[in-house]
């Protein structure tokens, strides 16, 4: 890799004044090997303030009662709820800063261009573009670096979103549209990249930073999770994540090397299906955005294509939520704790349940197989949205709560989806060209470098160089 040495010398002096020190790939995944120093720092920080130090709590194993690192943040959905034998397990995004996992991606795409010198955070803005949680992260890893940051998001998002990022002081630029408007969002990164030379554009959709950060630290956590609850005879039997910018599913090519019977669904909405049918559209599933397949996505290792309904995760999004929702759930069954524990899945959280549930019919899985998704954010993010559900249907009851739970949840079926053979794989791996080549300037050697296995083998192996990068950075700032 090319460095520049020029402003690697500023980048570590801007860093040893602001007391940053960069975790390793190696450390967010395995935080007992995060110094002690960091740790004892991290005792007197809260999650979400803009101290540098919070960089090392990007990891699935926050602790949010010692404010120091533990096991994995996972929940399984009660059998009361799937209406299922296979038990469904999400990782929590929650316990993250900023709430959701995002910012895990963020770290990926930027800390590679840091430790080389590509991006001066002292004279240069990093631009995150996104469909909502992504911009967040990159925002709020830019403020503890302590560069200008600018997100780039639809304007049909959650208002929660547009109040934090102007709260930590990111330049926000409102594109057309919502959820499946993302090339909107790619021709405002191009208008940047003509008229704005002090800007750097990190995009999630086609650095590789955001799934080998994924591979690793999702994939292990996982993996970990798994060894804790399988008992004697349970089965890894799939994996489920929805595509968006196709960094979470990377955690299934991890899987699949550690468990290669495993089976790895790509999730997305019913009324934009753009895996399933070549379909585009709108919808309300927020955080999954599409119409395209991103470049970053490992087709060839994706099994299933599930479609959702957005109307169902509206609706069980008010059933887990709303005061008639949880009481009707405690009469079914589901024990009032897990009821509360059900705030931890926003509505991209819930489409992944439902997709994990629907996978789990079409194979017939049982009571000792195990399928894993992720719970990206929580309800925290959309209590506008409850309030707009209200506002246009009415108060929630127990009528509407017991329709909900039977036609929506234990309804889920086996429509809308789509198991792919080696042909529709490389049929979806195609549909890269419309939007990567003759959009955004890939050429045709680079996709079909994309299909080969070993390209992405020797992808997700570089985060071993990355990680040495990082610790000789380190060194430059002194404060290791």
């Amino acid at each position: 890799m090319k460095t520049n040495e020029a402003v690697l010398k500023k980048t570590a002096e801007l860093c040893r004044e602001r007391g940053v020190v960069i975790p390793t790939f190696a450390q967010l995944k395995d935080p007992s090997k995060i110094p002690a120093a960091v740790q004892a720092r991290l005792k007197k920080a809260g999650m979400n303030e803009l101290d540098p130090a919070n960089l090392f709590r990007i990891t699935w194993k926050n602790d949010v009662k010692t404010g120091l690192f533990g096991g994995v943040n996972f929940l399984e959905i009660p059998r009361a709820i799937t209406g299922i034998d296979a038990r469904v397990i999400g990782l929590v995004g929650k316990n993250f800063p900023t709430g959701a996992h995002k910012v895990g991606a963020a770290f990926a795409c930027l800390v590679p261009r840091l430790v080389t010198g590509e991006f001066d955070p002292a004279s240069q803005k990093a631009v995150w573009p996104s469909t909502g949680n992504y911009c967040r992260g990159g925002a709020f890893d830019s403020a503890l670096l302590g560069c200008a940051a600018v997100a780039i998001l639809p304007e049909g998002m959650s208002k929660e979103r547009f109040a934090w990022l102007k709260s930590i002081g990111a330049e926000v630029i409102a594109t057309p549209g919502t959820e499946s408007n993302v090339k909107e969002i790619y021709d405002k990164c191009w208008e940047i990249k003509k008229n704005r030379k002090d800007c750097v554009i990190f995009n999630q959709f086609e650095e590789f930073g955001n799934p080998t950060w994924h591979y690793h630290v999702t994939g292990g956590a996982v993996e970990e999770v798994y060894a804790k609850v399988k008992g004697r005879n349970g089965r890894l039997a799939g994996y489920v994540s929805a595509t968006g910018s196709a960094g979470t599913i990377a955690a299934g090519d991890y899987l699949r090397v550690k468990f290669p019977s495993v089976r790895v669904a790509a999730s997305e909405a019913l009324q934009c299906p753009t895996l399933l049918q070549n379909g585009f559209g709108e919808h309300r599933i927020e955080g999954i955005g599409d119409k395209h397949i991103p470049w970053v996505h490992n087709v060839r290792n994706t099994d299933m294509v599930v479609a959702v309904d957005d109307e169902d995760c509206m609706r069980l999004l008010r059933l887990f939520n709303e005061p008639a929702g949880k009481k009707h759930l405690i009469t079914e069954g589901v024990s009032k704790d897990a009821v509360e524990s059900l705030a931890l899945l926003g509505i991209s959280g819930i489409s992944n349940m439902l997709s994990a549930v629907k996978m789990a019919k079409y194979y017939e899985l049982g009571r000792e197989d195990v399928v894993f998704t992720i719970f990206t954010d929580s309800v925290e993010m959309y209590r506008s949205r409850l309030a707009e559900l209200e506002k246009a249907h009415g108060k929630y009851d127990g009528v509407q709560a017991a329709m909900d739970m039977d036609r929506r949840m234990r309804g889920a079926a086996t429509d809308n989806l789509r198991e792919l053979n080696y042909r529709d794989r490389k049929a979806l791996h195609n549909l890269k060209y419309f939007t990567w080549v003759e959009q955004q300037g890939r050429t045709s050697d680079e996709l079909r470098r994309l299909w080969d296995p070993e390209f992405w083998t020797e992808t997700f192996a570089g985060a071993k160089k990355w990680d040495e990068l990082i610790v000789e950075f380190n060194k430059r700032t002194g404060l290791i």
